[in-house]
């Protein structure tokens, strides 16, 4: 059983290069092979088959040859290219009886793969590989009885199992595996798909529902100012009533277009630590109504480069967040550190803190911590500003004792070293 012994030692190579292909390319996803890659890969195969096929006698050799010529022919349309390939690799091994039976054998295959290979992509996946199979068989009972005829003295067992069960037992295994990653990848791409389709419907049913509410009250409030009875003083709270509606109709479109594109339009140099004075400013009434103390600690100097507008709505968000986090008063804590590459800012309150499983979700499109009284959009809305500025966010909390929330920007002469 010489001749089974080598060919079974080739096909384990054979697959064990297959294998590592196989690993290699589901590392590299991105990575997409060519018509033209793909076949000289086949050609590279036939030519390892033939150039370590098994000689026992004169005129005849064993090898693997029909394991990519099958495969290839089938599933990949270039059967007609293989096996000019393997015509050619052929000759340079010599003119003699065995070069000629490979033309015979192997022209009419040429023209059989060719036309089959539409229909058999049509195929179920089981049919497909019990049609390589049943086609390796066949190919490898007319080799076997080739080399019959012309050598005699050949040992018929072994080169009868050789030719119709090595062979055979690769392109089996091969091309299960063909299909394996063909159902595994059409499986990832309809998830994929199912994912995205599911953030679709959550974000639009979350849109839907906040700017409903504010037009459905704007809408109620100008049908009663279509009375014409109605008091000056009456129309004009009734005015400042819808004014209020839409502006925040308009506030959920802003943070929802920040998310979906958070290019920034207008890049300029920003004092951190004079941004974060003007954003303290501007809240500091609302903490002052929770009884919120905000403490400050600020270095020197910080600049980064960024969007102005969308580094406030950014802070805004965040401090905001933090002051209806402590309903009960407390302490905000705002500091910023300066290094020579990066702007740390540390924003830290003493409210009522997050569980694991909320710090995890925490940026996640339509989850809130509030409940019904918030919408997801501000935290989706800081987590895309930091990103577009090229910044890092991470977040520490603990139940009932607060949240740490630690922004880390690059400097501007760290970006001019970078460029």
């Amino acid at each position: 059983m010489e001749i089974t012994k080598h060919l079974f030692f080739s096909l384990s190579i054979l697959m064990i290069l297959l294998f590592f292909c196989l690993v290699f390319f589901n590392l590299n996803r991105k990575l997409t092979l060519s018509k033209s890659s793909i076949t000289l890969l086949f050609v590279a195969m036939i030519w390892y088959c033939i150039q370590f096929s098994y000689h026992p006698a004169t005129n005849v050799s064993y090898d693997l040859r029909l394991i990519p010529v099958v495969i290839g022919g089938l599933y990949m349309g270039i059967g007609p290219i293989l096996i000019a390939a393997i015509i050619i690799l052929r000759s340079f091994y010599g003119l003699d009886l065995g070069f000629f039976l490979t033309i015979i054998l192997y022209v009419p295959l040429a023209v059989i793969l060719w036309k089959i290979y539409p229909w058999f992509l049509k195929q179920l996946p089981y049919r497909r590989i019990l049609i390589t199979v049943c086609m390796g068989s066949v190919i490898g009972m007319v080799t076997a009885l080739e080399i019959g005829f012309t050598n005699t003295d050949s040992y018929w067992l072994d080169t009868w199992f050789a030719n119709l069960v090595i062979p055979q037992l690769g392109i089996g295994i091969i091309s299960y595996a063909i299909e394996f990653v063909r159902k595994n990848t059409e499986m990832r791409q309809q998830l994929i798909k199912a994912e995205k389709l599911k953030a679709v419907e959550q974000m639009g049913a979350a849109i839907s529902h906040e700017i409903r509410n504010p037009l459905t009250a704007a809408s109620g409030f100008v049908q009663l100012l279509e009375d014409d009875y109605l008091s000056r003083q009456k129309r004009k709270e009734y005015l400042s009533i819808v004014k209020d509606e839409l502006t925040s109709a308009e506030r959920v479109i802003r943070d929802y277009l920040t998310f979906a594109k958070p290019s920034l339009e207008k890049l300029e140099e920003l004092n951190v630590k004079s941004e974060l004075r003007q954003i303290i400013n501007i809240l500091q009434p609302s903490a002052n109504q929770n009884s919120v103390e905000i403490i400050t600690d600020f270095s020197i100097i910080g600049f980064i480069k960024g969007d102005r507008q969308k580094f406030r709505q950014c802070f805004v968000n965040v401090l905001k967040n933090a002051i209806e986090s402590t309903p009960h008063g407390g302490y905000l804590t705002i500091s910023t550190e300066f290094s020579q590459n990066f702007v740390t800012i540390m924003v830290k309150d003493t409210g009522v803190g997050m569980t694991n499983e909320q710090l995890a979700r925490l940026g996640e499109p339509f989850y809130s911590t509030k409940g019904k009284n918030g919408t997801g959009l501000g935290m989706m809305v800081v987590y895309s500003i930091v990103r577009a500025m090229e910044g890092i966010i991470w977040v520490e909390s603990e139940v009932g004792v607060g949240t740490t929330f630690h922004f880390k920007f690059p400097t501007i002469q760290s970006l001019k070293y970078k460029r």
